[in-house]
């Protein structure tokens, strides 16, 4: 019996060991035969990407075109005139951009608008120029108000848009410094460009609704977009402004090159509050020249007659009182 207890336990020992030996055999042998494991790990994560990209663009495609089929009655009139042809507007999708107008309705909606305006400012000056009249105007001269009214309608969208961007542009300027320190903040934190994007975007609502909205369309297509380039060029060309340009380049130059990303926003944000500071300066330096004509025409008479008035006062009653050039004297 105790032979054969010592024979059992032999054999479990060696069971044991071979099991043992096996396993860190295929440890030893398992890496090599997966390959190169990160490798495949970002070619799955490359893959997922790509897919919800790819699901994205088409429910966008979806959605744009049910946008397109029910436009109304501005892209009715659009197509069957064939404005787009007839009252073409050069970089029209980018201004509507910079003015916050974004999609196919507001491009359809500006060239009604440039049909329909003019033509309701030239019945307008039929009506008041040439029927009623009420200045006694000349021949030729109601023909030229008529003619410059009708001129005034063709361009009054365009007036209206760039008025519109102009605002925006303002709105968005003053806050955009400390976006950049926020942006910089977050990346240096450790996130991602377009976590940092979307996070700014999320803290800048209070502050500046046009510049969270630019932050968060940039933050969808750094996600969606095939390159990081064309998200960084939408944002320059949707605000106008040498600022907001300057950084994109910037942020480009560093995708490209491998700059450090906290370096460039640094930088950035410093020149764009110089660039406050400097606009600031030049409205200052500005007023004087601007204030001139309305002293000329405002200050200057009333201050002429609060000087002058008590001394032609005096000089009226020198004059005309006894003695004076104006008393009667008996002779």
């Amino acid at each position: 019996m105790e032979a054969e207890s010592i024979t059992l336990f032999q054999n479990f020992a060696y069971a044991l060991i071979a099991l043992l030996c096996v396993t860190a055999l295929y440890q030893v042998i398992s890496p090599l035969l997966e390959g190169d494991k990160k490798k495949k790990r970002m070619a799955s994560v490359a893959s997922a990407r790509e897919g919800m990209r790819k699901n994205r663009m088409e429910m966008l495609n979806e959605e744009a075109r049910l946008r397109a089929d029910n436009r109304g009655m501005a892209k009715n009139l659009v197509d069957k005139f064939s404005l787009e042809k007839l009252l073409e507007a050069s970089d029209l999708k980018d201004k509507l951009a910079q003015a916050g107008m974004r999609g196919q309705k507001p491009i359809y909606t500006f060239y009604a608008f440039r049909l329909a305006m003019p033509i309701g400012m030239l019945i307008f000056g039929l009506v008041v120029f040439m029927g009623v009249n009420p200045w006694d105007w000349g021949f030729m001269q109601r023909v030229t108000a008529t003619f410059a009214a009708t001129l005034l309608g063709y361009y009054l969208p365009g007036i209206y848009v760039n008025n519109v961007s102009k605002k925006r542009l303002a709105s968005i300027m003053p806050v955009f410094p400390d976006a950049l320190d926020l942006l910089l903040i977050c990346v240096e934190s450790g996130m991602s460009v377009e976590m940092a994007f979307g996070r700014v975007a999320e803290e800048l609502a209070d502050s500046s609704v046009e510049l969270a909205e630019e932050f968060s369309l940039t933050t969808a297509e750094l996600s969606y977009l095939t390159s990081r380039r064309l998200a960084y060029e939408n944002l320059a060309r949707r605000n106008n402004h040498v600022g907001i340009r300057s950084v994109a380049t910037a942020l480009i130059q560093s995708e490209r090159y491998g700059t450090p990303l906290g370096d460039t926003l640094r930088t950035m944000a410093n020149e764009n509050r110089q660039m406050r500071v400097m606009a600031a300066e030049k409205k200052a330096a500005a007023l004087p020249a601007k204030l001139t004509v309305p002293m000329i025409l405002f200050f200057l008479p009333v201050l002429f007659i609060v000087i002058l008035t008590p001394a032609g006062m005096r000089l009226a009653d020198a004059l005309g009182g006894p003695g004076g050039f104006g008393g009667g004297g008996g002779g």
